[in-house]
């Protein structure tokens, strides 16, 4: 189709509304004189499209081109079925997280996209910790709405998957505290507008936090499927995980920063460097089940990017096929134990913890950094933010697994430890750590599951391919930016 003479092209999966034009209208700026000019004739069927206009580093904007039709019926079609987005949405802002601007965000950059596009939303503004989480659990009538949306950061995020899976699972006759269930995939999608301090899922889904640009792929009805980890202790659930599951470092780092929450933001920087100078090592077991029949490993170049997940399906039942000759143990020493369910990449950390990690092929990449000196644990650390591969160290493996187990040395069960008076007593505990005969308490670490510290250090980690859908595409290649060179009609 021709606009002003000139050949246009919209693409269909990226029309953000549509509009009649009215030849006497108010707003009516000269561009009916231009185009009646340029036709040769009275043209009064025509019609605008919004639509995405990509920029740069992956943000997306608002973008407007008026199409003409010689005739009317033709251009009426064109309007109403050009195509389907979803009509009505639930939205949860958390007025808290980051800086605080979540509801200043949504009112005004999100939801006039939302007005213009045809969508109807029903707000709900937490008040309390757990809010969403327990209002999609309990109260929430699924069943009218097209969507979730968290206008957040991740831990706004972590609730709605919670309260989300939860009640899919609960309404499927799922028993979710089973590690051995295969669980029900979530049918609502959710949106993220990013209003956190890291917004990690979005930017690793997405490509950028930008509000508008993820309020654009909502109004499109993007779909990315992603997977979600579950985490049990002595088969009762604990949470779930999208992102990271950290023992060691990270875990020491996030239970020393909640103690700094009045720091804000810097207690993050603070509490890296106090654990990095404290150097705390882990003895323990680390049992796993190496993923099969995937393509692709932790080190090689291949990057998540959009559209990879329709070739990836890899089978949620694949950890139960394996049998207990499939598992393998490695024990030792370790600084650090993480499993990146995703690159977790940011804005801080760009390659992120995993860099060749997969949204949704069923995976989790194991990452185990043995006892080494603090120079060396400092090289690994830097190589996050460099070009140079992180694995490429002899202290450091990888595995990309499908399950994993993890029990602290001296401990069979860590069903009666209390972690908290734990750490408390460890404030002005004894010194010595290596010599538990001596008396003195063995060393434990917390698990950081998405931000949340875990109770318990022994835990049944596992993957569930493409649990949830996100209003997302992955972060598409460059190219996909380049002019079309042959312009065609819509």
């Amino acid at each position: 189709m021709c606009v002003a003479g000139l050949c246009r092209s919209v693409v269909v999966s990226e029309i953000i509304s549509v509009r009649e034009e009215e030849e006497n209208s108010s707003k009516d700026n000269g561009s009916w004189r231009k185009i009646r000019e340029m036709q040769g004739r009275d043209c009064r069927q025509a019609f605008t499209v919004s639509y995405v206009e990509r920029g740069r580093n992956h943000r997306w904007r608002c973008a407007e081109v008026t199409f003409v039709c010689s005739d009317a019926a033709l251009c009426q079609r064109w309007v109403l079925s050009i195509r389907e987005q979803p009509k009505q949405l639930l939205v949860y802002i958390n007025p808290y997280g980051g800086k605080k601007q979540g509801k200043r965000i949504y009112e005004q950059k999100v939801a006039p996209l939302f007005t213009q596009a045809g969508i109807t939303t029903q707000v709900i503004v937490t008040e309390y910790a757990n809010h969403a989480r327990d209002h999609l659990r309990a109260d929430a009538e699924l069943k009218q709405f097209d969507g979730v949306v968290c206008v957040g950061g991740d831990g706004m995020f972590s609730e709605i998957i919670h309260g989300l899976i939860w009640r899919t699972q609960v309404d499927s006759g799922v028993n979710p505290n089973s590690p051995e269930e295969a669980l029900q995939p979530c049918s609502l999608r959710i949106g993220i507008i990013p209003a956190g301090s890291t917004d990690c899922i979005c930017f690793a889904t997405v490509g950028t936090n930008d509000p508008v640009t993820s309020a654009l792929h909502i109004i499109v009805g993007d779909s990315q499927p992603m997977d979600a980890c579950s985490v049990h202790h002595n088969d009762t659930f604990l949470r779930y995980s999208v992102s990271l599951l950290g023992y060691g470092f990270f875990g020491d780092v996030l239970s020393d920063s909640e103690r700094k929450r009045w720091m804000g933001p810097a207690r993050y920087d603070f509490s890296g460097l106090k654990m990095f100078l404290t150097h705390h090592y882990y003895e323990g077991t680390v049992s796993y089940l190496p993923a099969k029949g995937i393509m692709g490993t932790p080190r090689d170049e291949a990057r998540c990017r959009s559209g990879q997940h329709s070739n990836m399906k890899y089978a949620n039942e694949c950890g139960s096929k394996l049998g207990e000759d499939e598992w393998r143990t490695v024990r030792g020493k370790f600084l650090a134990i993480n499993a990146a369910s995703m690159s977790c990449a940011c804005p801080r950390t760009p390659k992120g913890l995993s860099p060749a990690a997969h949204l949704a092929d069923g995976t989790t990449d194991l990452i185990l950094v043995r006892k080494c000196s603090r120079f060396d644990f400092l090289r690994h650390l830097i190589r996050h933010t460099s070009k140079d591969d992180q694995f490429d160290l002899a202290f450091v493996e990888v595995h990309r697994v499908s399950r994993f187990r993890f029990m602290p040395r001296h401990c069979q069960s860590d069903s009666d430890l209390n972690l908290q008076e734990f750490h408390k007593r460890q404030i002005f505990g004894p010194l010595c750590r290596d010599h538990p005969a001596c008396g003195c308490s063995p060393h434990y670490s917390s698990w950081n599951c998405d931000g949340e510290v875990l109770n318990h250090t022994a835990i049944d980690v596992r993957v569930h391919c493409q649990l949830i859908k996100l209003f997302a595409r992955g972060i598409e290649e460059m190219t996909v930016f380049e002019e079309v060179t042959n312009p065609c009609a819509i």
